[in-house]
């Protein structure tokens, strides 16, 4: 359920953007922002485009006022997608490395040397490709929250396994991903009575529309800030 939208709009990268620092995290380079004692830290999983991405570290930033301790780890090791456009750029490839089930793999040691550093509570936020990662991180309580926002290649199976608070946010426009999936998983977990779940579409935005916004458009840039405060709403609620 990945498609070309996934790699539409992309981010001009920078190593040196944000608030924060970037610093080595269970074996990764990890940007990370907000008080470094605090007891409650959110994960955030990025898209195809990495760690690096401005407005996904803006939204970090964000979220670190908050209160919160906030990691985005480089789960591409160096390697985001940059030149997607490119004939010799084999996309096919760079998928079957960087897949979603090793991502999964790789943020198991982040959420534990989070807690080793004395954090009891922890969310995780995943875009598009991070989003399936996330979904899988919900299968456990190792996590106390988590935010899917548009996510990829997310199957019934993912929103079975889920055993924690779950929201989801989602683009009308969404080849994907699109609403009447969502709508379903929305369905699936509302009968699961033992923890909350959450399923909203955004009216008018395209898939990415959380982080690959253009700063310059204002209703773009309303529409990614509303899906930002549903999403710190929801981990306000579940991660204290």
């Amino acid at each position: 359920m990945s498609s070309s939208q996934c790699f539409e709009n992309p981010p001009t990268l920078s190593s040196t953007c944000g608030a924060g620092t970037v610093q080595e995290l269970a074996g990764l380079q990890t940007y990370i922002t907000g008080p470094l004692d605090s007891k409650r830290a959110i994960l955030l999983i990025s898209d195809v485009f990495g760690f690096e991405a401005p407005n996904l570290r803006k939204l970090a930033d964000k979220v670190a006022a908050a209160g919160y301790l906030v990691v985005v780890p480089d789960f591409f090791f160096g390697d985001p997608i940059v030149k997607f456009d490119d004939p010799q750029f084999d996309r096919d490839s760079w998928l079957k490395a960087h897949n979603m089930d090793k991502g999964y793999e790789d943020a198991k040691p982040v959420i534990a040397a989070l807690k080793s550093k004395g954090v009891s509570d922890i969310g995780a936020a995943g875009f598009c490709w991070g989003g399936k990662v996330v979904v899988k991180l919900a299968s456990s309580t190792d996590i106390q929250a988590a935010v899917l926002l548009h996510p990829s290649r997310v199957t019934d199976e993912d929103i079975d396994d889920v055993k924690i608070p779950i929201s989801i946010l989602g683009a009308e426009i969404d080849h994907g991903s699109p609403p009447e999936i969502l709508k379903k998983f929305g369905e699936k977990l509302s009968v699961k009575s033992e923890f909350e779940s959450f399923v909203k579409i955004f009216p008018g935005v395209a898939h990415g529309w959380t982080v690959r916004y253009d700063v310059e458009d204002e209703s773009a840039v309303k529409s990614a800030e509303e899906s930002h405060l549903d999403m710190l709403n929801w981990f306000t609620k579940h991660v204290k």
